[in-house]
């Protein structure tokens, strides 16, 4: 099956992706079969999908390539640095689309193309970039939607907002530093965060975020369907991680409860 524009346009707009939609798209290109142009037609039906009122928006993080202790480290420039691979192309592609507007974050950074760009990305907070202040937080704000397009259901990286606002014990820290431009040249700073690189606490599941988006369907909410050739799940960022944040402190309530019925 040969996929178009126009049927990529048709099918988001089916999976309830209307105009002036805020959208945070995760995708894997292959998953959507062979698209007449490639990835930049993918690109171009998700703007269209959204309209010139709405806002595209991805996760892009970064490749650093390198330990803070060796020498000859490159300065962060977010206006080359490629999104990370394991990413895919989608989200490289999106960096670099004429108009995008990436935010300073090293590692939380986002991109975004549309209406809201410019806000969203402005004053990306360094410490606890996922949190308050966050382009994460301001795309819930704005009611985003989540389109998982062929990606799986443990790469929703809004839920990382839901692990940093939930009320959970012994979350990881994780403090690390980056070298930055500065005014007067490279500057070494200081990042703190909770661990992203797995669930926050090591008590949760390793596969967490699929279960809460899974449960998160099963109980009716979110939209199934497919874009082209890829199995499409469309959330509703808000409901999501108001989900998420009531899962993980159940989550460990339910754990408090079973320990003190063993007693």
């Amino acid at each position: 099956m040969i996929v178009t524009r126009t049927a990529l346009v048709d099918d988001l707009g089916r999976l309830g992706i209307l105009p002036g939609a805020v959208v945070m798209v995760h995708a894997s290109v292959r998953s959507a079969g062979p698209v007449i142009g490639g990835v930049n037609v993918i690109v171009q039906a998700l703007l269209e999908a959204v309209g010139p009122t709405g806002t595209l928006v991805a996760y892009v993080d970064f490749e650093p390539f390198y330990d803070d202790g060796e020498a000859d480290i490159p300065v962060f420039d977010k206006a080359i640095a490629h999104a990370a691979r394991d990413h895919g192309v989608l989200h490289e592609t999106l960096r670099n689309w004429p108009g995008a507007i990436r935010s300073d974050h090293p590692d939380a950074g986002v991109v975004a193309i549309g209406a809201l760009a410019e806000w969203l990305v402005k004053d990306h907070p360094f410490q606890y970039g996922y949190g308050e202040g966050s382009p994460f937080e301001k795309a819930l704000k704005a009611g985003t939607q989540v389109l998982m397009l062929g990606a799986p259901l443990d790469t929703v990286t809004l839920l990382h907002y839901a692990e940093h606002k939930a009320q959970i014990p012994n979350k990881r820290i994780h403090r690390y530093r980056r070298l930055m431009p500065g005014r007067e040249g490279p500057t070494w700073i200081e990042f703190e965060e909770f661990d992203t690189g797995d669930p926050v606490n090591d008590a949760l599941p390793i596969n967490c975020f699929e279960m809460i988006v899974t449960d998160y369907l099963a109980s009716g909410q979110g939209r199934g369907g497919v874009v082209g050739a890829a199995t499409a799940t469309l959330l509703d960022g808000p409901t999501l991680v108001t989900f998420g944040i009531e899962w993980l402190e159940r989550f460990f309530t339910d754990r408090q409860g079973m320990s003190e019925l063993e007693i």
